[in-house]
């Protein structure tokens, strides 16, 4: 139970600070710097949370990284739906907690959305949006998948290692899709916006359900099939 409790903090903790950075700096083409600021946010947050419930759970904070170590044989079935789930409760709770702040302190949302992710980069082209997001998040799980490894010794640098990679893929994602590469990340956002009356980022937040985590699968198989070759 405590690498759940361990997941869903970290999740919030993970939305509230990459998401929350996004709402205040926004993420426009024209002021690139809200860019960096936000990739920062999103790639500091998860070398914390490396560090932070690491140890307890694997950091995972992350359907997709959770789906990649599952096909890697790190984590069980039935461990696996309980990281899954307690990550989704978690993001949800940290959107939440971005809408009470930002509502009780009368903050302008510069997304508009709580942070959600969206195809307007990509000129609404889900196929876009979907090559965007698989390519990333292989990239990241491969990542993390090499610096997890057995055969690696990165020894006290793998959460900095991993949080670089995050922080690289949204500078290139967030002016496409947002960068999601985290199904919990989408749903929780998507959800509290919904709720507070804007229902578009649930229009195409399967596709940053679906996306991530076929990139991750892929990934996982990939390096697999390599780790094993190579031993």
């Amino acid at each position: 139970m405590k690498k759940y409790i361990a997941e869903f903090i970290g999740t919030c903790i993970l939305v509230t600070i990459g998401c929350g950075t996004a709402m205040l700096v926004g993420c426009d083409a024209v002021n690139g710097g809200g860019y960096v600021l936000t990739a920062l946010a999103f790639g500091l947050a998860i070398v914390a949370l490396a560090y932070g419930v690491g140890n307890i759970s694997g950091g995972h904070v992350n359907p997709a990284v959770s789906l990649g170590v599952l096909i890697n044989g790190g984590i069980s079935v039935s461990e696996f739906v309980g990281y899954v789930i307690a990550q989704c409760l978690g993001a949800f709770v940290g959107s939440g907690a971005l809408a009470v702040i930002f509502k009780l302190g009368k903050v302008k949302d510069m997304t508009g959305g709580y942070g959600t992710n969206g195809l307007a980069g990509v000129n609404d082209s889900v196929a876009a949006g979907l090559l965007v997001e698989i390519i990333l998040t292989g990239i990241f799980v491969m990542a993390i998948l090499g610096v997890t490894s057995k055969n690696q010794n990165h020894g006290s640098f793998g959460g900095l290692i991993i949080g670089l990679t995050l922080t690289g893929v949204h500078i290139l994602g967030i002016g496409l899709t947002g960068t999601s590469v985290n199904p919990a990340r989408s749903l929780g956002p998507a959800i509290v916006a919904a709720i507070t009356g804007n229902t578009d980022p649930l229009k195409t937040v399967w596709v940053f359900i679906v996306a991530p985590l076929v990139g991750a699968a892929l990934a996982a198989i990939v390096y697999k099939y390599l780790e094993s070759k190579s031993e």
